[in-house]
């Protein structure tokens, strides 16, 4: 438990008054926060990144959407429905057979 921790920033700034640092993080990716009972507490999973392309290399997508790195594709619901409902025909089929199948 002993192990170092370096963290790259990109601006740093010792708060004399707070008694701490502060900084401005891009490539920290934090997620699954669980709140303990009681509260005061809560655990949670952090990815530190040396760059940002390393970041868009390995996060998943809806990660980088959160972080604002990333576009969210707009699909309409119609779309999506019709999309689920050629799926559900093809599904037991060979693999060859989608194009056929979509062409009736």
């Amino acid at each position: 438990m002993s192990d170092s921790v370096t963290i790259r920033t990109r601006k740093f700034l010792t708060n004399r008054l707070l008694q701490r640092r502060q900084m401005i993080i891009d490539n920290v990716f934090v997620f699954g926060f669980r709140t303990a009972f009681g509260g005061g507490k809560s655990t949670g999973f952090a990815l530190i990144y040396d760059t940002l392309d390393a970041a868009k290399k390995f996060e998943p997508k809806y990660r980088l959407i959160r972080h604002g790195l990333g576009e969210k594709k707009s699909v309409s619901s119609k779309q999506r429905k019709e999309k689920k409902n050629r799926d559900k025909k093809v599904r037991g089929t060979k693999k060859g057979k989608k194009e056929e199948k979509s062409k009736k």
